[in-house]
Order: C-alpha cells, then structure tokens, then sequence
C-alpha cells in the first residue's frame, strides 16, 4: 500500500517539499482573489473615471462573478488531464490579459468584455485543491487546504486594503486622476510574473508517486445508474444561477440588455444543458450496460452534500462580504469608512478559522465536525436576522465574527473531504464544489435585492439547515482509494 504524500513533519514556516508546494500553491490563489476582486475598490474612481451610470457598475459586479461559475467546472476538469502544474501556470499568464486590459479600457464596453473574461481567474481556487491533495496524507489534507484556501483567499481583503493606497500613489508620481488603472494593471503584471515562477518552482506530484487522470474526457465519471441521474440533477442549478445572472440584465433587472437577448441566453443555456447531459452519457453509458467493480466505485452522493454546504458556507461568505458594510452603515448610522473596517473583521477571520476548520477535520473526523459547524453556521445567521439598531455595535460586530469562523471553518471542512471521494477526479469534484458556492452568492444576492437585512441573514440559515439534513446521508471517508496505474496494477491511497 502506498499514497502520493512525502512523510516529512508538517511545519508551516518550513519551505521544502510538502511545504514549499503548499506556500507556493496559497500564494498562487491569494494572487487571483486579488485580480479577482481588484475593481470593489478601485469602484468609485472607475466609475467617475469611464463616466459610468449605477445600473453599468452593478452591471459590471454582476459580470465578474458570470464566467467563474462555468470555469470553475470546465478548469477542474483541465487540470484533471493536464495537471495542476501547467494549468495555474496558464491560468495566472493567460488572465493577466483580461486585466490589463480592464486597466486601459475606455468604454463601458470595453469593461465589460474584460470584468467576464476576468471571471477565469476566480478558478484557480480549484488546481490548487488537485495539487495539495497530491501532496499531504489524508491525516493533514483538511489542515493544508484549510491554509491553502484561507490564506489565498485574504487575496480579497489585500486588494480592498492595498490599492486605493497604491492608485493614490500612481497618481501622485504619474498625474492625472486615473491612478487605478496602474493599480490594477500592477495586479495584472504580478499575477503574469508569477506564473514563471509557480512554472518553475512546482510538480504535479512528489517524486516517484503517479498522477492518476481520469479514464475518459469531457465529463465526471459515476460509477452507479442512481449516480447518473443525480449528477444531471445537480448540474440544474449551475445553469439556473446562469439564467439567474441574466435575468438581472434583462429589462426587468438593470436592462443591459433588450428582451430578444435575454431570451436567446435562455435557450442558450437549454441547449448547453442539454449538450452537457449527452456528454455525461457519453462517458458514463457503460454502467448501464454492466456494473463497476466494488473497490472502483465512489458514492457521487458524497459530493452532492458537499456542493450543498458549499453553496450555503462560502456562497453566503460572498455575498455578506458584499453587503455587510452597507448593513452596519444603515443599521447603526456609521460612516462608510467605520463600516468597512467594522465589517472587514469577517473577512480577517478566514486567516484562522478556515485552516481551523481543516485542521478539526483531520483531528476528529470529517463527519462530525461539518455537523457541528453547519449547525453553528445556522444559529449564527439566525442571530444575524435578529441585530437591529437596538443593539450596540460591538455586540452586533461579535455576533458576524461568531458568524463567520463557522461559515469559514464551515469551508475548510468541506474541502478537508473533497479530495478524499476519488483522486483521479478530485479537480473535478473541487470544480463542481467551488462553482456550488459561486452559484449559492448569485442566489443569495438576488435574495437580498428582492428582502430586507433581516430576512436575508434568516433565508441563509434555512439553507444551512437544508445541509446539516442534507450532512445526515453523508459518510464519513474511510479506508483507501483504489487506483489503477499504467501497468494495471492498483494502488491503495488511504483516506483514514
């Protein structure tokens, strides 16, 4: 029996091996949240800048989250085949172009095109899952994503603090009132230098051990009828929170575009699903016809529950990030610069409580502790419905930061479990697991346009107990993973 982990101790300020894979890997996600969320800001400058109208910079909001959702699938599944190496390294080179040029864009069109193809980067969250997995036994896989994803992640609140700074200072040494764009094309030129050196600097794999790719392309593999079903069903709301974003920009939303347009995007989307479903069947018609061999099999209801805690821990972190200032401001009278360092203590938090979240995980089971933290992420957004300008501000403040580590350790532990379902595929099932998330801020984001504050932190929690019921059918991993290397000979990869 062997696994594709190097046994070397785990410590956080070595830079060798293991560890050296897992700094460079955070850095590279910390680098495109940061490209990723260079424009909320950077948003007032642009706006007066390119003389855009509201609708066009809700627009452009909207169109930034747009393309992550499909990416996030179609990357996962690139870096399956191709591996996680060469795909960052392509990912962080490629998207620097989208953001150069946002930078140099002089229309609204012009920013547009650039803001949805900038929705790419928002998937490299996904390679970096495949390629820690690689890296770390299954004892230390929950606290080495947990890192992984939290300290990439602050990628966001980095751009939030560090750029206004750097685009006053671009305007001072350059001139002229239009220093954002050197502050985002800086963000662009880091992220394209540092493709070269994640190129340089990482392998797919320790040395010696095998990269398993999926047997057949174009489509997640299953190994049950049951499974094939509920992965088509699953696959439903990616394309609903699709129609969803489009429905915004329709004329009954913001009217960026006429009603033929929206209509055709609708059929567009059907028959996408619909191509989408044919490749699925394409892949996976054999299973019809005679059943897989036991130790090949995995339970796709696995990833189903972790899509659906996705979709209320990091779906919901998303969409509160976005509102929360504004909250704060309108409950208890601050002015916009207090709240957006009152609420930006929801964001510090993913420092410590996603990595916490992994690190639990490994220590007392992957079960359990998604269990105990899906039920605190529902009484904490239950407390949430319940702040109003009765309460003083550092009570309601106590209660988001009470909030937030579960929704965030809520994370860590999602993908403390993801990569322990089926090596082969694990990008895949990380891509279909990260977009859930992208998909659940759509939904809650519509909520919140259409509800009060209160009403929109109470919706949150009744999804989070539609997933601790959902967390009941769930298995905790254990014993190994079988996969079938070149020769035929199987390896046993253990996940308990």
């Amino acid at each position: 029996m062997t696994t594709n982990a190097t046994p070397e101790k785990f410590n956080i300020f070595s830079f060798q091996g293991k560890m050296k894979i897992l700094h460079l890997s955070w850095i590279a996600f910390f680098i495109t949240f940061m490209v990723w969320f260079n424009f909320a800001p950077m948003l007032m400058a642009v706006k007066e800048s390119l003389g855009l109208t509201t609708a066009e910079v809700k627009t452009l909001l909207i169109l930034n989250v747009a393309f992550t959702i499909p990416a996030r699938v179609i990357v996962g599944m690139l870096t399956d085949k191709y591996g996680p190496r060469l795909i960052y390294t392509g990912l962080l080179a490629i998207c620097s172009i989208p953001c150069f040029a946002f930078a140099m864009a002089d229309t609204f069109t012009q920013a547009a095109i650039a803001r949805f193809a900038l929705g790419l980067i928002g998937a490299g969250f996904v390679v970096g899952i495949r390629l820690v997995s690689e890296w770390f036994p299954h004892n230390e896989l929950g606290t080495a994503e947990g890192i992984y994803g939290g300290w990439g992640n602050f990628g966001s609140a980095a751009a939030a603090f560090t750029l206004p700074t750097v685009a006053a200072i671009c305007a001072g040494v350059f001139g002229g009132e239009e220093g954002w764009r050197w502050a985002m094309g800086l963000t662009g030129l880091v992220s394209l230098l540092y493709s070269f050196i994640f190129y340089k600097n990482v392998s797919d794999t320790p040395k010696g051990a095998t990269y398993y790719r999926p047997k057949k392309a174009g489509a997640m593999e299953v190994t049950s009828k049951g499974d094939f079903w509920l992965l088509l069903v699953m696959k439903v709301p990616m394309y609903g929170a699709l129609a969803l974003l489009t429905w915004k920009l329709s004329p009954a939303g913001i009217s960026m575009f006429s009603e033929f347009v929206v209509n055709t995007i609708y059929i567009g989307l059907a028959a996408l699903y619909l191509f989408d479903s044919y490749h699925v069947w394409q892949v996976n018609k054999n299973i019809f016809v005679e059943p897989v061999a036991e130790i090949h099999k995995y339970s796709f209801k696995q990833v189903a529950v972790l899509n659906i805690l996705y979709f209320a821990t990091f779906g919901s972190e998303l969409a509160v990030i976005s509102m929360l200032p504004l909250f704060f401001s309108e409950t208890f009278e601050l002015t916009p610069v207090v709240a957006g360092m009152v609420a930006s203590a929801y964001a510090f938090m993913n420092l410590m409580s996603r990595p916490g979240g992994g690190w639990l995980s490994d220590r007392y089971g992957r079960k359990p502790v998604l269990l105990i933290l899906t039920a605190g992420l529902a009484i904490g957004y239950f407390v949430m419905g319940q702040v109003d300008s009765s309460w003083t501000v550092w009570l309601a403040v106590v209660a988001a930061m009470a909030c937030s580590f579960f929704v965030q350790a809520g994370e860590g532990a999602v993908f403390a479990a993801v990569p322990l379902i089926k090596r082969r595929m694990t990008g895949q099932i990380a891509g279909m697991t990260g977009a859930y998330g992208n998909v659940g801020a759509v939904v809650y984001l519509t909520v919140l346009s259409l509800v009060d504050y209160s009403t929109f932190f109470l919706v949150i929690a009744a999804t989070a107990v539609v997933g601790f019921i959902a967390l009941l059918m769930m298995k905790e991993p254990e014993g190994h993973i079988a996969e079938v290397q070149e020769d035929g000979t199987v390896e046993l990869i253990s996940v308990s």
